[in-house]
């Protein structure tokens, strides 16, 4: 078939003809894992089969699905079934004697050896789709441990760590991945499994075309343009039908009571997460909720924001049955769809476009007006999220404040007042800490992740507050080489405030490996910045 020839002329958008057209609903041939196993996924995550439940979401079924559903449904009142051996017959991990071996380094390596030779270690492909994992065109880089997909927004901080040792083939790569899922699904998921697909998670694709751009040029704004744009419509999707919702929201989109648009995080679906289906109805079943349904998609909004999980989301900040996450406002997202719009714009200006160029500046000039009105608190100088269900601020100071400082959307005034609660309130000795509740959670005290110290780290360095900046980046890197120098591993999270410092909390156990951590200490370690 011959291709369309694209009207180039001023009068018509060059654009246009190159948009991606998607609906941004999923396409029916992508069953979720919980549609495809019924029963037998309820019954092995029930009775924890296996430790972690994303373990079992994860294997690959030897036969057709329908065929061992309709022998599982036969054997399983034999009182001599073992479930445990029935999965074993019928499934199997497709990581096993591949990627499942545990890498080894060498105790003559140093950190940053450690890692070079550790993502060829992480780095995947898979053109094909196996079981849940959906298949993708180009090879990727996992975050390691139980994660051995492309998560989205671990992906920007693994890309930091490429970039810095000029490792470009494997970032265009990733984000030819990105570009393929966003023509297939009309958005990015979570990670490409087919039980992720409901969500995404915090928007860093236009973070990445800025990286990429900066190697590159301005035409990657032009390449990756309909991309955005798309990505865009996904989160902005259900404005028109916000005036007759409860609560004047819809989806991912929520109108504010001086009529501006924000968003929040959000789940297409309202069911258990089939990863952690055992822990999501125990949950619900503690509740005391009558609509569980509202506990389960809370629950899925948290997964969608990347913090899962944390007093952020929770009406009682000790107690995860009171989460309420689709009722936030939360500043991170809102200042990376800040980025999002800006970057938007600056790809139309690239593509000669001023009048979409102006458009998308004109929103984002209204998201940073909505977001310094919504999120800002005057009297503890600390950007906050916002229950737009009680019109006010959540308790809850996080580094999620840092945000609108590493888009530029703050004054240099907030950004000097975000700076002394930073430096009174996080500042531990092995770097920031998340939050400054301690419950069990991962994304709470006295945990410090990757990507937040980075952040944090950005948005200091924007606003002049380099010696604060430096200063965690050294309290951060240390932490790192102290752990790597009594272990040989860089991991998921790690405890700014303890001795060991390894992290800890959550639903699973401490994962090495680790992609966002190898990155940012990479970057950190080589003075890299975008």
């Amino acid at each position: 078939m011959a291709k369309k020839k694209i009207n180039t002329t001023p009068l018509v958008d060059p654009i246009k003809a190159a948009l991606v057209k998607t609906t941004g609903v999923l396409l029916k041939s992508s069953k979720d894992v919980d549609e495809q196993l019924g029963e037998l996924l309820l019954d092995v995550q029930q009775t924890n089969v296996y430790g972690d439940g994303k373990t079992f979401v994860d294997l690959v079924p030897l036969s057709r699905l329908k065929s061992i559903k309709e022998e599982y449904a036969l054997l399983k009142a034999d009182p001599d079934f073992d479930l445990r051996d029935f999965v074993t017959r019928h499934f199997y991990d497709a990581t096993e004697g591949v990627y499942q071996r545990a890498y080894e380094s060498s105790p003559d390596h140093t950190p940053l050896e450690h890692i070079d030779e550790l993502w060829k270690f992480l780095e995947r492909r898979n053109r094909v789709g196996r079981g849940s994992l959906l298949a993708l065109p180009h090879t990727y880089i996992v975050p390691g441990g139980r994660f051995n997909e492309q998560f989205y927004w671990d992906t920007y901080f693994i890309m930091l760590g490429l970039a810095s040792t000029g490792k470009w083939k494997t970032i265009e790569g990733m984000m030819k991945n990105y570009a393929h899922q966003i023509r297939k699904y009309g958005y990015i998921p979570t990670a490409n499994r087919s039980y992720l697909l409901s969500r995404s998670q915090p928007p860093f694709f236009s973070h990445m075309v800025r990286l990429l751009a900066y190697k590159k040029g301005k035409s990657v704004l032009r390449e990756y343009l309909p991309y955005l744009t798309a990505e865009y419509r996904f989160w902005m999707r259900g404005r028109t039908k916000l005036a007759n919702s409860e609560h004047h929201a819809f989806r991912r989109v929520a109108q504010m009571p001086d009529g501006s648009i924000l968003n929040r995080y959000y789940d297409n679906k309202a069911t258990p997460r089939p990863e952690s289906l055992r822990e999501d109805i125990e949950t619900a079943e503690q509740s005391g909720r009558k609509d569980s349904s509202r506990l389960y998609l809370h629950l899925r909004a948290a997964a969608e924001s990347g913090w899962d999980f944390s007093s952020r989301w929770f009406m009682d900040l000790l107690d995860i049955r009171t989460i309420h996450t689709a009722d936030i406002i939360p500043v991170d997202l809102n200042a990376l769809l800040y980025h999002l719009e800006l970057t938007i714009a600056d790809g139309y200006k690239a593509s000669f476009n001023l009048v979409k160029s102006r458009q998308y500046r004109q929103k984002a000039k209204a998201r940073q007006k909505a977001l310094n009105e919504y999120s800002w608190d005057e009297t503890t100088g600390f950007y906050k999220d916002y229950n737009f269900h009680h019109g006010t601020h959540t308790s809850v100071d996080s580094l999620a404040g840092v945000f609108p400082l590493l888009v530029g959307a703050a004054s240099q005034e907030q950004a000097d007042r975000v700076a002394e609660v930073i430096r009174k309130d996080f500042l531990k000795p092995g770097g920031l800490v998340t939050t400054n509740i301690e419950n069990g959670q991962q994304w709470d005290s006295p945990n410090g992740w990757a990507p937040l110290q980075w952040a944090a780290i950005e948005g200091l360095r924007n606003y002049g507050h380099d010696d604060l900046a430096e200063e965690i980046a050294r309290r951060w890197v240390e932490l790192n080489e102290k752990v790597y120098a009594s272990s040989q591993k860089f991991v998921e999270k790690y405890n700014v405030e303890s001795d060991d410092g390894l992290g800890g909390g959550g639903e699973y156990v401490l994962q090495d490996g680790f992609g966002w951590t190898n990155g940012v200490y990479e970057a950190l370690k080589r003075n890299y910045r975008p």
